[in-house]
């Protein structure tokens, strides 16, 4: 079953890499041309997922909002990695009031979610693209602190460490050495179960119309465009439902999986 969950979750994950990298080729039709003469068509063969409210092809919409999505997550974690795993490996190795400091300082951090920093940011510069990587990332940063933090104060309990510092290794390079590569595979997982949870915020922001601007399409912005339509035509919220759900659940099982195999805990109940 754990070795399952990972398998779906890389199939889950590489189909929607795939589809955006396709996306940047080819599809079907323009994403972004309004027709009215095809406005609502039903499914077939000329769109095989049919057309929304603006006549545009659905299929279309959904390949080049997975790009817009993957692209939001990539930076937002990467941000929340950057900033995150530094004040977690400071705190995890000072110990001591600065470790207090940093670790209650998270504590209030997680009271600022993404929607409320995105609306925060909206108000400051305007709602786009980079607002919502930023809000994004930065609600994250204090789970990378925390599991930064956790990680670190293990490795530093270790004799070979303990080594290090008697000899006068300094702390920047006790962290690059053997704090870092050894706390590198649950980072990997955390980075995993964030871009799901980034996936997901954006779609959040998107409905709300704090992300990504129009024409460019987004998975939070069809479902805020097929509300209108949700009892005459409830398809058109169900596709872009459905690849967020697929996503999402994609990148959380492929966490899930990273953690059953890279924990050593785990492999030892097996």
């Amino acid at each position: 079953m754990k070795r399952a969950n990972l398998v779906v979750g890389v199939v889950l994950v590489a189909l929607v890499v795939l589809t955006a990298v396709v996306s940047w080729v080819w599809t079907p039709h323009d994403p972004i041309r309004v027709n009215p003469a095809t406005v609502l068509r039903p499914p077939g063969s000329t769109y095989p997922l049919g057309t929304d409210g603006f006549g545009i092809d659905i299929l279309s919409r959904l390949m080049v909002s997975a790009r817009a999505c993957l692209l939001i997550g990539v930076i937002a974690v990467g941000i929340a990695a950057v900033l995150g795993v530094p004040l977690g490996v400071v705190a995890g190795q000072r110990g001591g009031w600065l470790s207090e400091v940093i670790m209650r300082a998270t504590d209030i951090w997680y009271a600022f979610p993404a929607l409320l920093l995105a609306i925060l940011l909206a108000a400051a510069v305007g709602a786009s693209t980079v607002t919502a990587m930023v809000a994004i990332g930065l609600a994250t940063v204090p789970a990378f602190a925390r599991i930064a933090r956790a990680g670190t104060v293990q490795v530093m309990s270790h004799d070979y460490v303990s080594a290090a510092r008697v000899s006068g290794t300094r702390p920047t390079m006790i962290a690059v050495r053997h704090v870092l590569p050894n706390i590198a595979p649950v980072i990997g997982v955390q980075a995993s179960v964030s871009f799901g949870i980034a996936i997901l915020a954006e779609a959040a922001l998107s409905y709300l119309g704090l992300s990504t601007r129009p024409p460019t399409p987004t998975w939070g912005r069809m479902l805020r465009d097929a509300q209108t339509y949700l009892f005459s035509n409830p398809e058109l919220a169900l596709w872009p439902g459905l690849a967020i759900g697929c996503a999402v659940l994609g990148f959380n099982l492929l966490g899930d999986g990273l953690r059953d195999l890279l924990d050593p805990r785990l492999k030892e109940m097996r």
